[in-house]
């Protein structure tokens, strides 16, 4: 499983204070006064309320070059407005609201204005194009939807007729379109005081939607609870600690951007910063030394970015603040983990997690050693094993068998449902485990290793081959920037190897880098499970969140079905 070296942690972070239990990391909390629990309340009123308020919670940069600085204070005053603003257009507790808008302060000030008054948050990616928009609105049963007078004219208005249930559209700034209110004014003119609903744990505060090969797309529900899993997990898996000046790069559009772009890093009082521009190789380096960053969570798609710029783009610029690195999206290759210490000053920290899962569960912690290539271990609270499914059995496998990662359920963010898909949801839970679809390994040490999605597993001549380690092994090329793996149909083999790649600024493809990109595969795998075929490309198909789409190249090789494309980067108009 890639490469071996441990690479020793010198910083324990908080292994002191590992919970025992969910009770305690519930206990960390506050909760409502009189009872219940609610998201907002825990990131922000109960900050103020214990004389934080003066704190910076975000540091927002606009693409044009601005920068604002909000206090927790500030910050539970804008979300106490956007709840009165709601309240005065008769949206009730439990009304969903949806979120369509780059990352501008306002998206902020709506999530957490919304939670505290009960309402459902569903974020939208800004970049979705008017057809993704409109089926997850209507499956999602939207009352609100929060968006820019662009977005709105674009890829609302010439459907809105046609949902009679959205009552209202807010856009951000101080001009609206008929029939819609103008977001900056509402707000300035309502109380900023506001008294947070008095949600239970049990109460939903989450929709998230994910995309599946067919179909539509499904709800992912969370509710109220899931904050005891984001506040520890962020703890725990990120080392977030108050005070922390900490970037989380993940549009808030996906599941990473709210769970731990917002609610995580607020919970445990630190200092977010925002930034409302795309990936810029010179604008990234530039923010983690002028923000003097500690922590930074990022996704491997940008560590590849930056590693196919070459060493020396980061040269020149001072990351002594940086503390504690870590990724997210889609394993994380050793290669990156390696780029991290030598370029960076230390190792990015892989962790695993899903849409459904609502939060972080296996990570390499910062009281661990890391394993490159490896996702880590389950946190406190979580417990992982690795099974094989026959119809309503399933096997719990020994360590270095290969098998489906699944987990016991009960954790505080698991979902509670897919929305409207009951049958769907029952199928996810087997034999006491939940089972994610992911196949993993666990070795002697207790480490989890990703080996592909299941169905992604290549079976060639009798072998079993996961995409993700033929990426890992041709990505340590120097000429390879980045690459993806499918099985193709051969008459003799069954499924052979086929590797798409992109390379690094100074190489140009051609047959003799391909027979050397083979060779090379060959020598670290053995021939049975290196690619028998490499073509080049420009780009890989991803989605937004940074997935390479695996099942879009192999659908696009043998003339299959696309399936749902809304999530997939650059396709939205």
């Amino acid at each position: 499983m890639s490469k071996t070296v441990t690479l020793k942690n010198a910083s324990q972070g908080n292994a002191s204070s590992l919970p025992t239990g969910w009770e305690d990391a519930r206990a960390r909390l506050n909760g409502l006064p009189g009872g219940g629990l609610n998201i907002a309340h825990e990131a922000l009123d109960r900050h103020v309320a214990s004389g934080h308020g003066a704190q910076p919670a975000l540091i927002w940069l606009g693409k044009n070059g601005e920068r604002q600085v909000l206090s927790y204070a500030e910050l539970t005053s804008d979300a106490a407005r956007f709840a009165n603003v709601l309240s005065a257009h008769g949206i009730a507790r439990g009304a969903r609201l949806f979120l369509l808008s780059g990352r501008v302060p306002a998206l902020y000030a709506a999530t957490l204005g919304a939670l505290k008054a009960g309402v459902v948050v569903s974020p939208l990616f800004a970049a979705f194009g008017p057809e993704p928009v409109r089926a997850r609105m209507e499956i999602g049963e939207a009352s609100v939807l929060v968006t820019t007078a662009q977005h709105y004219k674009r890829k609302v208005a010439p459907w809105r007729d046609e949902m009679p249930g959205l009552k209202l559209v807010l856009i951000i700034g101080a001009d609206a379109p008929e029939g819609c209110v103008a977001l900056a004014p509402a707000m300035e003119s309502a109380s900023d005081s506001f008294a947070t609903a008095q949600t239970g744990p049990e109460d939903m505060a989450l929709l998230h939607f994910t995309s599946g090969t067919t179909g539509l797309p499904k709800g992912v529900v969370h509710v109220h609870q899931a904050v005891v899993a984001h506040a520890e997990t962020g703890r725990l898996a990120l080392d977030l600690r108050a005070g922390d000046i900490y970037w989380c790069t993940a549009d808030p559009g996906w599941v990473t951007g709210m769970s731990y772009g917002i609610i995580s890093p607020l919970c445990n009082r630190v200092t977010m910063v925002v930034d409302e521009a795309e990936f810029d190789l010179e604008r990234w380096y530039s923010t983690l030394e002028r923000e003097r960053v500690q922590v930074w969570y990022t996704a491997p798609t940008a560590i590849r970015m930056m590693m196919r710029a070459g060493d020396e783009a980061a040269k020149g610029h001072d990351f002594r603040a940086l503390r504690f690195l870590a990724s997210v999206g889609e394993p994380l290759n050793a290669e990156c983990v390696l780029w991290g210490q030598k370029v960076l000053g230390l190792p990015f920290h892989d962790n695993w997690w899903q849409s459904e899962t609502g939060g972080i569960m296996i990570a390499n912690t910062p009281a661990m050693d890391i394993k490159p290539g490896a996702m880590g271990k389950p946190l406190p609270g979580i417990k992982a094993g690795i099974v094989s499914v026959d119809g309503d059995a399933v096997t719990e496998l020994q360590d270095g068998e290969i098998g489906e990662l699944a987990l016991r359920p009960g954790w505080p963010s698991m979902m509670r449902a897919y929305l409207g898909q009951p049958e769907r949801y029952a199928k996810c839970f087997r034999g006491g485990w939940y089972l994610t679809g992911d196949l993993a390994m666990r070795d002697s040490d207790g480490y989890f290793w990703f080996v592909g999605r299941a169905d992604d597993l290549i079976k060639s001549a009798g072998h079993l081959i996961g995409p993700f380690e033929v990426e890992s092994a041709l990505i340590e090329h120097p000429a390879v920037a980045e690459a993806a793996v499918i099985g193709v149909p051969d008459e003799t083999a069954g499924e052979i190897v086929k590797a798409f790649v992109t390379l690094k600024a100074g190489f140009e493809p051609g047959e003799e880098l391909e027979r050397e990109l083979r060779g090379h595969a060959r020598k670290r795998l053995g021939p049975a499970v290196a690619p028998r075929e490499i073509v080049f490309r420009d780009s890989l198909p991803r989605t937004r969140s940074g997935k390479i789409m695996r099942r879009l190249l192999r659908a696009r090789e043998l003339g299959l079905p696309e399936g749902d494309l809304s999530t997939l980067e650059g396709d939205a108009t």
